[in-house]
């Protein structure tokens, strides 16, 4: 369970449960303590290996052969990095490379790793970062890298592949359910939690596993991204609430804005 600091702030009263991995949700967790919010954790994912790395690590034996990388997620640089410097290489054989990422944390993981994006996706989604792909040059003949999660949409490869491009799709890692916290479950079954953070779809699919007997018309589900949303909605949340951008302070904004409207609605029973 979440230590809570003893902060008042907007959202002082205030409990959301957090679905990421402890390790993979720092920021967020502490921007909503900062703000009086209680956290607790309830990490409904859990990042691991694919069961054969050997494609990711001949992609990375033959970097030179690609025009553009592209990441979709955070866990999708991290992963390959960590693949890179096993390797015995570094950033500095993406030389040549173009790098592309879907939105803000993305290309800041990318920028940690010590490389920095020619091309970030305006709305971050798939659709429109292969449309700005095909806008900078990508055409018939353009190799492509693309390292991501074993269960991924194709829309964006799709589209790539129909104006010619060969897109080389290597698994980078795989995303598995997680273990939640008993603690947080029988918060959540109590209708102690207000809001719940997803970033995936699948930390939406794999909480509903976890957290079956929830009231999902009561707790708010707060989402990064219209997928992530998406999921929401179909998996029954009635109220489900999304930032314009897709990062970590928007979603702590969007939760604020929302519990600061719900507070001043009139009680009804």
């Amino acid at each position: 369970m979440s230590v809570q600091r003893d902060v008042e702030g907007p959202l002082t009263g205030v409990t959301v449960a957090v679905t990421r991995a402890p390790e993979q949700s720092k920021e967020l967790v502490e921007l909503l303590e900062e703000l009086g919010a209680r956290v607790l954790p309830f990490p409904t994912i859990a990042i691991a290996d694919p069961e054969d790395l050997a494609p990711l690590d001949e992609a990375i034996r033959h970097l030179e052969v690609y025009s553009w990388a592209v990441f979709t997620s955070a866990n999708a640089v991290e992963r390959f990095f960590a693949r890179l410097y096993g390797s015995g290489r570094d950033a500095r054989h993406l030389h040549g490379v173009r790098i592309a990422c879907v939105g803000p944390a993305t290309a800041a993981a990318c920028e940690r790793n010590g490389i920095r994006p020619d091309y970030v996706a305006e709305k971050h989604v798939g659709e429109a970062l292969a449309e700005g792909l095909l806008a900078r040059g990508v055409r018939e003949g353009s190799r492509v890298l693309l390292p991501r999660a074993e269960e991924a949409r194709e829309v964006l490869p799709d589209a790539l592949r129909e104006e010619g491009a060969l897109v080389d799709v290597v698994v980078a890692y795989r995303t598995v359910k997680g273990e939640g916290d008993p603690g947080t479950l029988a918060a959540l079954e109590a209708g102690e939690v207000d809001y719940v953070t997803f970033t995936s779809g699948s930390t939406v699919r794999y909480f509903v596993e976890l957290a079956p007997s929830v009231n999902r018309e009561r707790v708010v589900a707060a989402c990064i991204g219209p997928i992530t949303a998406k999921t929401a909605r179909e998996a029954g949340f009635a109220t489900v609430i999304e930032p314009v951008e897709y990062t970590a302070p928007a979603l702590v904004e969007a939760i604020e804005r929302h519990a600061r409207r719900r507070s001043s609605e009139p009680w009804t029973d």
